[in-house]
């Protein structure tokens, strides 16, 4: 089961649109999806986040947390609505797109792809350029 959880101003339209999709990805690289929360909050909030359980007193757009077991890939990705937004207009792209990749990116790193190295991150960007493809809005 795929929730929405918001810790900002922010609503994720189409939210059925997204659910289908992040199932889709599932289906995409074989592997059954249990209990997806998608954490939608602050910079402020994601940073607090960063330090406590990582260590980390950088501002980043995702930090995910996987509680998967063996075939099911389960787990909470906090997103930073505010540096979505601030990477769509750096990189040039609509914010939604970017909204998806982030997305993508969480549930990718559910499935053990990572972006440490030069070609985990040619690799991680690959699949998400793949898995944003298959994101369709009924019209």
């Amino acid at each position: 089961m795929i929730n929405y959880h918001y810790e900002t101003e922010f609503d994720l339209e189409n939210f059925k649109e997204y659910t289908s999709w992040i199932n889709a990805i599932g289906v995409s690289e074989n592997v059954h999806l249990g209990d997806l929360s998608y954490i939608f909050c602050s910079d402020e909030y994601l940073i607090k986040l960063n330090q406590k359980y990582l260590g980390h007193d950088t501002y980043t757009d995702i930090v995910t947390f996987n509680y998967s077991e063996e075939d099911v890939i389960s787990g909470e990705i906090y997103i930073s609505v505010d540096r979505v937004k601030e990477n769509a207009v750096k990189f040039k792209e609509d914010f939604n797109k970017e909204l998806r990749r982030v997305m993508a990116h969480g549930v990718l790193h559910l499935l053990g792809y990572n972006d440490k190295s030069k070609k985990e991150k040619e690799v991680m960007r690959t699949k998400e350029d793949e898995k944003i493809n298959m994101f369709h809005v009924k019209q």
